[in-house]
């Protein structure tokens, strides 16, 4: 199975897996890694490594982490500098972790980066633009 670490600015990661959990049900193999004031990148990696330490990555982990650039993507991608079972995909939200879990026993490591970006991406949604197009196709 692969392994999951969300990580984020902040306690978001654990409010977001909290909710996930909510969703989904319960989470296995799954981490929440918080990046506080005034802690480190360095810090943040030995945080994402214990992390690592606690799941079972055998099949490869991926890392959903807030924002690219950011502390989290910075420290998880030296991180994954170093496995070519490790991705990293930035912009995480709720839709994304629950489609990663959910296809995450039938997906390879590529795949499921794919569709976590297609989950994030396909979640943002304007309730204009969808009423107006539903009044389009009843005339």
């Amino acid at each position: 199975m692969i392994a999951v670490i969300v990580g984020t600015h902040g306690k978001f990661s654990e409010e977001l897996l909290r909710s996930t959990s909510m969703v989904y049900g319960q989470l296995e193999n799954v981490a929440g890694v918080t990046f506080e004031p005034g802690e480190s990148v360095s810090g943040l990696v030995d945080k994402f490594k214990a992390a690592l330490e606690t799941l079972d990555w055998s099949d490869g982990a991926i890392f959903l982490v807030d924002l690219f650039g950011g502390s989290p993507y910075n420290a998880a991608s030296r991180i994954a500098a170093g496995y070519e079972n490790i991705d990293i995909v930035s912009g995480v939200n709720l839709p994304m972790v629950v489609d990663v879990l959910v296809n995450r026993s039938s997906e390879h490591l590529e795949g499921l980066a794919q569709l976590a970006i297609s989950a994030g991406r396909d979640s943002m949604k304007s309730f204009r633009s969808i009423r107006e197009s539903q009044a389009e196709e009843e005339l």
